[in-house]
Formats: structure tokens, sequence, C-alpha cells
């Protein structure tokens, strides 16, 4: 992550609806897939911010995720023979993690929530960077009658995070009882809004999906309540050691276009029977011969963080390379995902190496969550 340092490096960047509020918090701010938004804030910091996640509740911007809609007849039959999961396992008002992938490697595009309306009406979260690229192949796909509306900046998202953030949108008289992956329509200060129960942290959490023109009075509502509550503002460096302790992958680093969901373990979010989804033929011979590689956690045995890009070794063999590292404020221990080789036989428990520049700290192989999780 670099910090936005210019003017001119700030105009090229897009902005969130609530931008003004983060200055006002001295937000320290960076870029995130072609967006302007708050790393960590004064006062708080990585480890406070994450540790209020962790112990109370915490908010995030989050609107610099990608909005997609997918409506018309058979807007959901289309979703499903595009993405990777199997919308037929729920219903509407339910959500669904999904892959978007290559039709010819089954490479990664997007990974994305798909929120389930009705038949009719699919409404879509990408990641920032990617959310044109989903829009461009959704459409290029899309029969007559569909229509895939890119919705980028017509809403904000605050992610409410942690043990305590059903009290505190209960206490506003939001939806909190209904399930995981799951959404309810609801109003906050006027302003009509939807209450998901997704995240990114691995704790108890909603998302807030506002029109963008009221994202500033639902967060001054959220701050106004939120004292009582321990309330934190949190940027996206906690975010990210929050899901890094939960083994959740980043696009770009443990899923790509060169990087499988048979490689990333996240076949899971694959609907194998399925009679089409893009990527389908790829990913059925990938399975089926097994990966080269496959992606791992890894704890730190010594005091070292890994981070992406070092190399992890047995003894003189590579096994391949991190693609996410960090310390993780919960353990108080560096911790990882890698990609490693499969040949090498690596079972849980075993040790391995990585060179953190240019010396050697030990690791201990393990299978994420480096935490438990706490979503429900």
């Amino acid at each position: 992550m670099t910090d936005v340092t210019s003017d001119a490096a700030a105009t090229r960047l897009r902005r969130s609806p609530l931008h003004e509020r983060h200055t006002a918090l001295g937000a320290k701010f960076a870029p995130f897939g072609g967006w302007e938004m708050p790393l960590e804030y004064a006062g708080g910091g990585v480890l406070k911010e994450h540790t209020a996640v962790r112990t109370a509740v915490g908010v995030f911007d989050v609107s610099h995720l990608g909005k997609a809609r997918v409506t018309g007849p058979g807007a959901a039959e289309f979703v499903n023979a595009c993405l990777s999961n199997d919308l037929g396992r729920i219903g509407p008002g339910r959500a669904q993690y999904t892959l978007c992938c290559d039709d010819a490697t089954g490479g990664v595009v997007d990974d994305i929530i798909a929120y389930l309306h009705a038949d009719d009406h699919v409404f879509l979260i990408p990641n920032a960077a990617n959310t044109a690229e989903v829009v461009r192949r959704l459409r290029a796909a899309a029969p007559a009658g569909i229509t895939v509306t890119d919705e980028h900046e017509a809403y904000a998202v605050l992610a409410v995070q942690g043990p305590r953030s059903a009290e505190l949108l209960g206490g506003l008289g939001l939806p909190v009882e209904h399930g995981y992956m799951s959404f309810s329509a609801a109003a906050l200060a006027g302003v009509e809004l939807t209450v998901c129960r997704t995240g990114y942290t691995g704790e108890l959490g909603y998302e807030l999906v506002v029109p963008a023109e009221h994202a500033i009075a639902v967060w001054d509502a959220l701050f106004a309540a939120g004292e009582a509550y321990d309330l934190r503002a949190c940027g996206l460096a906690a975010r990210d050691t929050l899901r890094t302790e939960m083994g959740y992958p980043l696009h770009g680093q443990d899923l790509s276009l060169e990087i499988t969901p048979v490689q990333a373990r996240s076949g899971w979010a694959v609907g194998w029977d399925k009679p089409a989804f893009w990527g389908r033929d790829a990913l059925l011979a990938e399975k089926a011969a097994g990966p080269r590689r496959t992606l791992r956690g890894l704890e730190a045995v010594d005091r070292a963080i890994p981070r992406p890009g070092m190399t992890v070794y047995a003894g003189d063999t590579e096994l391949g390379t991190i693609t996410s590292g960090t310390f993780s404020p919960t353990k108080k221990q560096g911790i990882a995902l890698a990609l490693l080789d499969t040949a090498a036989k690596l079972a849980d428990g075993d040790l391995v190496e990585v060179d953190i520049r240019g010396r050697r700290a030990q690791m201990r192989v393990t299978r994420p969550p480096f935490v438990q999780p706490s979503v429900k």
C-alpha cells in the first residue's frame, strides 16, 4: 500500500461519499482499487482498530467495493450459468460467496458476493479494481432481456463488525436477527438501506448498503449511538489483518487469473455439479489431476513477520511464495498464506523456512483460520 501524497495523485482516484468524515477523524489515506480510502485513523492505528473489531465494534467504509445489478426474466439463472457457486442452493433474501472465473483457464477474474433478490434480480458486490471487467464479461454473455448495470458509485457500503455490532444496530432499530449470509431492507435516519449479515473479519457483523447521497446521514447516526458500544472507525489496514487471521483470500494476492479456486482451496465456492459456469472444464480437469500448488497457512515459530512475495523453503528447495503475510494482533505472531508445491507433500505441523530479507525464519504449516471465527 502506498500513501497518497500529492493532490495530482488524489485527483486520479475516486473518493468515498464519506471522505470528509474520514478527513475530520485524521485518516491516513491510501489508494485501493482506484479509490482513495482510509488506511487507519489518528488516535487509533491498526492494533487498536483490529482489537476494537475483535472485542467490541468497528465500522469500515468499504464504499470502494463494486456494485452491479443483473435484472430481467431469468437473471438468476443467467448469473448461475456464469459464476462458480450454485445460486440454486439459496433463495431470495440470501447472499452467496462466488467466483467469476476465466472460461478458458479457470483463473479467478474476481471473487464476489451475490445477493439474490428474486429470479429476475441479482445484486453483485465485486472488488473495486475488477468491477468494470466483471460487468464487461456479464454484459458480453447476457442474452436479450437481461440487463447488467454498473452501479459502482451509486451506493456506499459500511461494514459494522464485531461482537457488539448487533447491540449497536439493534439499538438503532435495524434488523439484526436474520441469519448469516442473508439480507433485509430497513431504514435508518430516514434513509432506506439494506442490512446484510456479511463481512470480511470473521466476527459477527453487518454490511449496510446505502444510497451514496445519504451515506453521511447513516455514518453520523452510527457514531451518535456508537459511543455506548465503544464504536471505533477502522481503516483498511485493520481489515487486512482481520481477514488474514481468518485465512480469507484477497484477490490479486491469494486469488488471481493465475491462481485458480482449486489451487486456492476455494473449491467449496464452486458448484461442481452444475452443468455450466465459466471455467468449468478447466477446473474439473485440474481437480481431477490435482493442482501443482495449493494455498496453505503458515505460523511463525521465530520472531518474524512474513510479507507477500517472500520465498518459502525446505532446506535448499524452493517450495513456493507467500501471497499474504502480516503480524497477527490477536495471536501476537507472524502469519501467512502461501502457495506451496503439492509435490512436497507437506502436512500440517511441518516446519518450513521463509526468506525474510536474507534471513531464514522458521514457520509451521497449518490450516486457516488462525483464530476462531465468530460470524454466527
